[in-house]
């Protein structure tokens, strides 16, 4: 049954784009039961998922994980403990209860998912109300040859690119090996400290190897980047009051000298880190398939076999 899944390996799957007014959609996020639980959520229609649809008798379940409701540092209070006053849509002391898609509406002290109602209120297994920050480093370079020559595509004649990819212990699916942002922490320290973790096992290093480790990352990571994506996405955790958003960012090594004598070696969540060669017939865990998507077309890598529509002259 779906209720014996991680919770972690339903993440996003559809990331919405808030900027171009497009219609926002949830397919995730109406998972049923809810990840790691027996919670059936409240059936919300399609046309019922807007808020700004009235719908006076939407009484969605609660449902707060006891994980959650433990009290563990990522986890905020419940919304009426005593002493408990978050400050919705701004820097909150040391947490980020800023959304990257701009205000969202606060209702009788809850935040209200901006992508509207998912059959559920209270957190789920997130910890923070409203939004729950992730970030997602794609470090990427040129697959090549034992002479160093870039490899070609067979069919389309184009460049393949890699990228360092994890393999998630819990679900077994190849993934960006991203995590949830510290408190007070800078978006740019979450995506190293998550690639050192994961995929070079980085806390388990002796202190000489952890200063060479930052000493050949310090070049990757403080180049010129491309953020790839940044807003909410569709998650299967998601509820009316808490929703994950993430951040994903794209460092390419070109020359493939800064990556060469990295020690790829699988950290906390990951049991497998390696290289991979990116095309569409990765199945990749959750959303990161359309974050690799926008990156191979940004380097003008090799995507698809099939000719698309761009290809004809």
């Amino acid at each position: 049954s779906f209720s014996n899944w991680s919770a972690n390996c339903w993440s996003h799957l559809h990331p919405i784009n808030m900027f171009n007014n497009v219609k926002f959609y949830h397919s995730k996020a109406l998972t049923s039961p809810y990840p790691g639980s027996h919670v059936e959520r409240s059936q919300v229609p399609e046309d019922k998922v807007g808020w700004l649809t009235e719908w006076k008798d939407y009484n969605p379940v609660e449902y707060t994980a006891t994980s959650v409701l433990a009290g563990p540092s990522w986890a905020d209070p419940q919304i009426n403990d005593k002493g408990f006053s978050p400050k919705f849509n701004e820097k909150d002391g040391e947490v980020e209860r800023k959304s990257l898609n701009g205000l969202y509406v606060v209702e009788n002290g809850r935040p209200r998912n901006p992508a509207g109602r998912t059959g559920l209120s209270g957190r789920g297994l997130l910890g923070r109300w409203g939004p729950n920050h992730a970030a997602d480093p794609v470090v990427t370079r040129w697959k090549r040859d034992g002479s160093g020559n870039k490899v070609a595509h067979p069919v389309t004649g184009k460049n393949i690119l890699q990228f360092i990819a994890i393999k998630r212990r819990d679900c077994g699916e190849w993934a960006i090996p991203g995590g949830m942002v510290d408190p007070g922490e800078k978006i740019s320290a979450t995506l190293k400290r998550e690639f050192e973790e994961e995929a070079l096992n980085y806390l388990q290093k002796s202190p000489e190897e952890k200063a060479k480790l930052e000493e050949q990352l310090h070049k990757l990571f403080s180049q010129e980047h491309f953020v790839v994506y940044r807003g909410y996405v569709d998650d299967p955790r998601n509820t009316d009051n808490a929703w994950m958003e993430t951040e994903a960012v794209n460092y390419h090594d070109e020359t493939g000298e800064t990556m060469d004598n990295l020690p790829l070696e699988a950290g906390d969540d990951a049991g497998v880190v390696k290289w991979v060669d990116i095309s569409e017939k990765l199945q990749l865990y959750a959303s990161h398939s359309y974050f690799i998507k926008l990156v191979t077309e940004k380097w003008g890598a090799h995507w698809s076999e099939d000719p698309g529509p761009e290809c004809h002259e």
